[in-house]
């Protein structure tokens, strides 16, 4: 599974229930937050996408899985999570990231492996309406301005990690997580060496579409949008299938739930039967209030994926 954020936390946790051989190659470009402040104080990579991933596939208790969770509500810490600072700390007595998410991985006993897609220090740029806008967060938060789609690189350049190449070239299948787009997914896909590990792997590559458009960035988006704008950084025809939602949150969740300007994202079943790759859509909203953690002070959007359904149709698609 190639992402971060919520979106590969609420999946992975449902999908090791279906799966032991589960890798997460999680985005490194992360600046928001309790991670923002540590990577601007230490110098460190950004442990937080890391630490919900490693959650999310721990096998430990729960005492300790929250404890990795658990949020400073104040003091020096006030916003830091212990998962955040233990990588933190690792990682500035090993001088090695890596070796911070293995050590990581076996105090939480994690189903498969946890990896950055990148050990490249590194930040989201993007150049949109001829201005240049630096780091992950302020990008993922911004109303575009330009008549085009944006464009997007890291800087420093950053390089696929090996095993992260390794592990996308060993695949039966390669999971597209769904989350924020451009504040997520595409600082993960644009890594030099990722593009090209999914167009030579024999995986099945699948799409799983975002519930509600971003405002600002993909407002009136169908599920053949999300596909298209995903192969304009990995290559046309890497995706085989989209995995998209057909039931519409209620205007009761909409209200409660989203935030101003989200709204569903639509399709057209002319378009998706047309499509190079498969359409696959079910029922895939979540009917339960997600439990947000405390003295997390981001914001967030709270319509979320059953994660149970999706990883269940992504064993169906596994097996097809």
């Amino acid at each position: 599974m190639i992402g971060g954020g919520t979106g590969s936390f609420t999946l992975l946790k449902e999908l090791k229930n279906y799966a032991q051989d589960i890798t997460a190659l999680v985005t490194m470009a992360d600046d928001g937050g309790s991670t923002g402040q540590l990577r601007d104080e230490y110098g460190v990579l950004p442990p937080g996408d890391v630490r919900q991933c490693l959650v999310a596939l721990s096998n430990s208790t729960a005492q300790m899985r929250n404890l990795f969770n658990y949020r400073f509500g104040e003091g020096s810490f006030e916003g830091h999570s212990f998962g955040n600072l233990f990588l933190t700390a690792v990682e500035k007595m090993t001088d090695d990231f890596g070796e911070a998410v293995k050590l990581a991985g076996k105090v939480l006993n994690v189903t498969g492996q946890v990896i950055p897609i990148t050990l490249d220090n590194t930040h989201l740029v993007m150049l949109d309406d001829n201005k240049e806008m630096l780091g992950e967060y302020q990008i993922g938060q911004t109303r575009f301005k330009g008549k085009t789609r944006p464009d997007f690189k890291l800087e420093p350049h950053a390089w696929i990690n090996p095993e992260a190449k390794q592990a996308i070239k060993n695949a039966d299948m390669v999971v597209i997580a769904p989350g924020n787009f451009y504040g997520s997914l595409v600082p993960a896909v644009i890594v030099d060496g990722v593009a090209e590990a999914l167009q030579k792997t024999n995986a099945r590559v699948v799409q799983v579409v975002n519930l509600v458009t971003k405002p600002g960035q993909t407002d009136s988006w169908k599920v053949t949008d999300y596909v298209e704008e995903l192969e304009r950084f990995i290559g046309r025809g890497v995706v085989d299938y989209a995995l998209y939602n057909t039931e519409k949150p209620t205007p009761e969740m909409l209200k409660q739930y989203a935030a101003d300007g989200e709204f569903p994202v639509g399709y057209k079943a002319s378009d998706l039967k047309k499509a190079r790759y498969r359409a696959v859509g079910k029922d895939l909203v979540s009917k339960e209030f997600p439990v947000i953690a405390k003295n997390d002070k981001l914001e967030r959007t709270l319509i979320r994926h059953d994660a149970d359904a999706v990883a269940r149709q992504l064993m169906r698609i596994y097996f097809s």
